[in-house]
């Protein structure tokens, strides 16, 4: 067994008070932070306002995949990471054509919630096999990348009562939306909808920190792999400089004999 793949020692012991703020700091950097969850809420909003005034679903889509588009360009502009616009793009696309297509506005909404119904049932798969989803998600953020399944059980244990967490809160979250869309209408599905957004987002994060304050702190795999690849290259020039030693004086361990006399 190599240095790389022997665990760490399970505690429960919490982690100091900076690690708490990495922890806080890579959760946010990982879901996108207060502009992500902005950037998740307009196009929405903006859809159901419009159509809750003149009930226009061209007008009301077309409006939500402008604002999409726009958040996208500012961040492009801004030369900010754009992945959580780029995907909020995606969904309002999807949305728009799947309404357009179906003439029905509530559709709209129904790629975002089949989305939410799959994410939620694989966190609960992945965190029943033994490869929780959250981790997967953080593992790069934290620089542990897949070291916390085999190294770091507590971490391991941590993540995988987080998915577990952002399961049943997006299962609880479909158990409301997918009934209304059968039974309610488009402004009444697209107002809760709207109002779902942060709530039960803000609470799976929040268990996610609490769960990770609790847990060993991340092994950082990138700065072993420095350290092991300088510690190859000191030895390497090591042995480069007693051969090259060797060859000057002629005799073999030269340098060693020089240093026992």
């Amino acid at each position: 067994m190599t240095s790389l793949d022997k665990p760490t020692e399970d505690t429960d012991q919490t982690q100091p008070q900076d690690a708490r703020a990495v922890t806080e700091a890579a959760l946010f950097e990982a879901f996108g932070g207060v502009r992500g969850m902005v950037e998740t809420v307009v196009p929405g909003l903006l859809f159901v306002a419009i159509f809750t005034i003149n009930k226009d679903l061209h007008l009301s889509a077309i409006a939500a995949l402008a604002v999409s588009l726009v958040l996208v360009v500012v961040r492009l502009a801004m030369r900010d990471t754009v992945k959580h616009a780029f995907s909020g793009v995606f969904g309002v696309a999807f949305g728009v054509v799947f309404a357009m297509f179906t003439g029905n506005a509530k559709d709209f909404y129904l790629p975002g919630m089949l989305y939410t119904l799959g994410l939620a049932v694989a966190y609960i798969v992945t965190a029943i096999a033994g490869v929780p989803l959250i981790g997967l998600i953080l593992g790069p953020v934290f620089k542990e990348n897949l070291s916390w399944r085999t190294r770091n059980p507590g971490r391991k244990k941590a993540y995988t009562k987080a998915s577990w967490a952002w399961g049943l809160i997006l299962l609880a979250k479909c158990a409301i939306l997918f009934p209304l869309y059968w039974w309610a209408d488009t402004t009444q599905l697209g107002w809760v909808l709207v109002a779902l957004k942060i709530p039960p987002f803000l609470l799976a994060v929040w268990l996610t920190w609490v769960f990770l304050a609790k847990a060993p702190a991340p092994i950082d795999v990138f700065a072993e792999m420095e350290a092991q690849e300088k510690a190859e290259q000191a030895e390497k020039e090591r042995a480069a400089a007693l051969a090259a030693e060797t060859v000057e004086t002629g005799e073999p361990n030269a340098g060693r004999h020089r240093r026992e006399a």
